[in-house]
């Protein structure tokens, strides 16, 4: 498994839409990433900055790089593409993140 994280940015005064529309998340999407080896991903919002800080967990065979390719992703993108940042084809604007600590108390 590996983690990634990476950080997007909100339009101003959108966060509640978009917690509304993550709390609706298509199921055909859900199995989209799932199947794409996503097995948790997790999105923080810093309200001073608007920005969305994403972490999410994937399996040593993922296939994410072909999310973009499927129908759900682009049709997610277009109907995200009014609240967020993103490119002129609605692909949200990421920066990745890169680790600098990691503390892991499991034993």
């Amino acid at each position: 498994m590996e983690t990634i994280a990476f950080r997007m940015v909100l339009n101003p005064g959108m966060r509640e839409e978009y917690e509304r529309r993550h709390a609706q998340i298509w199921p055909e999407l859900v199995d989209a990433l799932q199947n794409a080896g996503v097995r948790d991903y997790r999105i923080f919002f810093d309200p001073d900055s608007h920005h969305l800080f994403a972490i999410l967990t994937r399996t040593s065979q993922h296939t994410m790089d072909e999310l973009p390719k499927l129908d759900v992703m682009r049709k997610w993108w277009d109907y995200m593409a009014d609240i967020m940042q993103t490119a002129p084809d609605h692909t949200p604007l990421q920066q990745a993140l890169e680790p600098v600590f990691h503390l892991n108390t499991m034993s």
